[in-house]
């Protein structure tokens, strides 16, 4: 059963790196376009997130050990970590690409910054989804789409800074899908951790509920508190109690 687990999350994370490529529809695609269509992305991955947080990870947790203050430092935990990455190794999103008129001539720190953070953020993806397929399979799977809905706009947010930054758009590119296979790595390590520690996964899925809970709430919801037209925020509404209902859908 191990072995099925490492296949299905090394597949996992595998698929999700391949989101890194998606800058090439920015080159295709008016951004405006574009801008457009990831404010509902957004949306979608906000619910798609608490509802595997609160729908999958966390009753998964109660039932096999109860909710215990473990259970409840976890999930803590998982919060702080969301807040120390953003603080300490500079970690933001850019969720929506901007058009720049004037691109650095060289790569700027602020673009290899946003490296860094986005291979720890992606190195974390394949601990948390690691995580989710030791409960079992379909949770597996749910956590596996509520990173991908989350990957989508933010890798097209990373390729436009890159580029502004001044990388040019192949390396750009390359660069993105080198840091998204740090999630790999995550797997990896998640699996070897497991294999040491008894009981690790059940500590590792509320965890990866509370790194879910913090991007969600304090990072995607922001996001979209910035449209205040009233049909817009309907269908941002719409789109995230859609996400949610998905995550339900996904219920063993």
């Amino acid at each position: 059963m191990d072995t099925q687990v490492l296949l299905y999350a090394l597949g996992s994370v595998g698929v999700i790196s391949l989101i890194s490529l998606i800058g090439l529809l920015t080159i295709s695609i008016n951004i405006k376009k574009l801008q457009k269509i990831i404010l509902y992305l957004i949306s979608f991955a906000a619910g798609a997130m608490f509802g595997d947080a609160f729908l999958h990870l966390i009753p998964e947790t109660v039932a096999e050990v109860g909710f215990g203050l473990n259970v409840s430092f976890s999930i803590l935990g998982g919060i702080v970590l969301g807040f120390i990455v953003e603080k300490v190794i500079h970690w933001h999103h850019c969720h929506v690409p901007h058009t720049h008129n004037h691109p650095h001539p060289h790569p700027h720190t602020f673009a290899w910054m946003n490296l860094v953070g986005d291979a720890v953020h992606n190195f974390l993806d394949g601990l948390v989804i690691l995580a989710a397929y030791l409960i079992s399979i379909p949770v597996g799977i749910a956590t596996t789409l509520a990173v991908a809905f989350h990957e989508i706009p933010q890798e097209i947010g990373d390729f436009g800074v890159l580029i502004h930054g001044g990388f040019s758009k192949k390396k750009a590119l390359f660069l993105n899908f080198l840091t998204a296979l740090t999630a790999l790595l995550g797997v990896a390590l998640g699996f070897f951790l497991y294999n040491q520690i008894e009981g690790l996964a059940i500590l590792i899925a509320p965890f990866a509920a509370g790194m879910f809970i913090y991007i969600a709430g304090s990072d995607l919801i922001p996001e979209l508190n910035k449209e205040k037209k009233l049909g817009k925020s309907l269908l941002q509404l719409f789109t995230f109690v859609l996400g949610i209902f998905v995550m339900y859908l996904l219920l063993n």
